[in-house]
């Protein structure tokens, strides 16, 4: 499985922004999809995840009632809907696919996109 992550920017606190993550690979499906997010000089911390039927997620305590994920299988997509921004959300996101539930960790993950720069100005 190959991952591209886009939808990365710059916004103000308050604001919202829509990650896409298109993945390459016909058994996208049987995946669990997550996003990471790696801020300057801290390590990469798990933020959501998504069966691979969509049916349940799981968040970090810190998103909780602000970012959504989501996937369409037939598309082949998984978003990450970002709202409520605050300046603490500023990092690199990255989108991964993993085999196992819930994924809370790096281990959980097998394959890894590019990341995408979000930058949340207060």
């Amino acid at each position: 499985v190959q991952l591209q992550a886009s939808g990365g920017g710059l916004v103000q606190a308050g604001g919202s922004l829509r990650l896409s993550c298109a993945a390459s690979g016909r058994t996208f499906s049987s995946y669990t999809m997550g996003w990471f997010r790696q801020a300057p000089g801290k390590e990469r911390e798990f933020v959501a995840a998504v069966t691979w039927s969509g049916g349940r997620t799981y968040y970090v305590d810190s998103v909780k009632g602000r970012f959504t994920i989501s996937r369409d299988n037939a598309k082949n997509t998984v978003s990450l809907q970002m709202n409520s921004l605050k300046p603490e959300d500023t990092a690199v996101y990255y989108c991964a696919a993993g085999m196992t539930w819930p994924a809370t960790t790096q281990k959980g993950y097998d394959y890894w996109g590019q990341g995408t720069l979000v930058t949340v100005s207060s």
